[in-house]
């Protein structure tokens, strides 16, 4: 036990240390405030973005998957879609495999 005292009175110096405290720490707070604001805020806020749109899909919405799938809803289940393809084949996903909604205009308005 003395010798962790000992060891401890040692580490504190004299009281003088110029440098310490909340400044030794500025650069890695400013790194993580840099990362919250440039990489999991975005992240975070387009994840409730997709969350949302995904919620407020309905019957008749025309979708892609994620795997490429293209379909219209027929059925909305608590979490997945039963939707049509091409040739009227019935696909059961989960919501979270819905991509983007298919809109043929779309590449228009972005031109």
């Amino acid at each position: 036990m003395n010798h962790l005292m000992n060891i401890l009175l040692m580490a504190g110096g004299d009281g003088k240390s110029s440098s310490g405290g909340i400044g030794a720490f500025l650069p890695i707070i400013l790194i993580i405030v840099v990362f919250y604001f440039f990489m999991i805020r975005p992240q975070s806020k387009k994840n409730k973005d997709l969350k949302k749109f995904r919620e407020n899909l309905k019957r008749g919405d025309k979708i892609i998957t994620v795997g490429g799938i293209h379909g219209k809803i027929l059925d909305v289940g608590e979490t997945t879609f039963v939707i049509e393809t091409e040739g009227q084949t019935k696909l059961k996903i989960e919501k979270s495999a819905v991509a983007t909604e298919n809109n043929p205009n779309q590449d228009l308005q972005t031109k």
